[in-house]
């Protein structure tokens, strides 16, 4: 697609939610202070981006490109590295085309050939780094790039010495929060009673689903923490789970709640299109240690309790989830110890203990930036003309 007259700022990062809504939001951020601006995105056919940006309008190329397969024979990656010249190509000549200011890159293997490409072309080159273990992409080009941002000040331990004097804590970039009045209706939820948030991501988590049926069984059965027979109405004084499975895993769920006759807390959907709704009325989440979900938490102040994908790369959920349990915001629960017994104890112990609960949605407050967007918005206007069409 073509990019209107205007200053043109490329985004380029996706393969996975997380790294594609940091630079939707940054650019709305951006638009936002200066409406020359147009926003050109450089993602992958194969990523979450291919079905988002065209749903939301925006001017973007796809490429063929895909992640190295780290743990497999050095053949299995030939067609990788075919695909990511052909993928140079293109997008080489998309930036020559649209000769933007800056191009600024979001992580994943889908910002890799534009980030390349800004330096050899000479392009101002910004990155901005969502986890506390910055991915291969960020710390191959932070040697050339003109900005680094980070959201977890752990992240600079593992980039390279000579990029450290550019790096800047700026948060993540997370959709503002809006009102929440009709949330609970939105949800078929009932206002003024705690409100358990449960995601797995976009695509849902089958270890964590099973972990949470796993505690609703435990506590309709009166074999956990909850008050026994009673629990099909009232596992703890007004509770209520709003559980987002994953569009595949809905039925399963579906399947395992109605057998234990489809109590009456318990709301599982298959996805949740309007998060920040949904955050603004959590008590409590339970989740993946994403860095998109870890930030909107600490953004909105929600305590978690965090279930790190133990085969991330690099493992850096886990060290996402041990950077907010360090700061006081959240629970480490590992994989591997996750069963319903478990989860609903520190269920019960936080929604139980209000005190405690405060204390851990301050912790997240003071950790959270919800004005992420726009102090990265308004380091990229620096690096634009002044305002006007060119």
């Amino acid at each position: 697609m073509r990019a209107s007259e205007g200053w043109v700022v490329v985004f380029s990062g996706g393969g996975t939610g997380g790294h594609l809504y940091p630079a939707l939001a940054l650019a709305g951020a951006l638009r936002a202070l200066r409406p020359d601006v147009r926003a050109f995105f450089v993602g992958a056919r194969r990523g979450i981006e291919a079905r988002i940006l065209p749903a939301r309008g925006e001017e973007h190329l796809l490429v063929q490109v895909e992640g190295f397969r780290r743990d497999g024979p050095l053949l299995a990656n030939l067609s990788v590295v075919v695909r990511l010249l052909g993928a140079l190509v293109e997008t080489g000549r998309t930036l020559h085309r649209l000769r933007p200011r800056a191009v600024v890159v979001t992580g994943g293997y889908a910002g890799g050939p534009a980030g390349l490409l800004a330096v050899l072309m000479r392009i101002r080159l910004v990155l901005q780094e969502q986890n506390a273990v910055p991915g291969v992409t960020t710390r191959a080009l932070s040697l050339f790039a003109h900005e680094v941002h980070l959201a977890f000040p752990e992240a600079i331990e593992h980039l390279p010495r000579p990029a450290r004097p550019r790096v800047r804590f700026t948060g993540n970039p997370v959709v503002p929060p809006s009102p929440v009045e009709e949330a609970h209706g939105r949800f078929g939820l009932v206002a003024g009673r705690p409100v358990v948030l449960v995601v797995g991501g976009s695509q849902g988590s089958l270890a964590l689903n099973r972990g949470v049926l796993d505690a609703v069984t435990q506590v309709v059965r009166g074999n956990g923490h909850g008050p026994g027979r009673d629990a099909r109405e009232r596992p703890l004084p007004d509770l209520q789970l709003l559980w987002s499975t994953g569009p595949t895993h809905l039925e399963g769920v579906q399947a395992g709640l109605e057998a234990l006759g489809r109590p009456a807390w318990v709301h599982a959907v298959g996805y949740i299109d309007d998060m920040p709704a949904a955050l603004g009325i959590a008590a409590l989440a339970v989740s993946r240690a994403g860095a998109m979900a870890t930030s909107e938490f600490l953004a909105w102040g929600v305590p978690s309790i965090l279930v790190p994908l133990p085969t991330a790369a690099a493992d850096h959920q886990t060290s996402n989830a041990r950077a907010l349990h360090k700061a006081g915001a959240a629970i480490l629960l590992p994989e591997e110890e996750l069963d319903g017994r478990v989860l609903w104890a520190w269920i019960a112990r936080i929604i139980g203990d209000r005190a405690a609960r405060e204390r851990m949605a301050r912790a997240a407050h003071d950790r959270g930036q919800p004005g992420a967007a726009e102090t990265l918005a308004r380091s990229l206007e620096r690096l634009l003309p002044p305002g006007g069409a060119r």
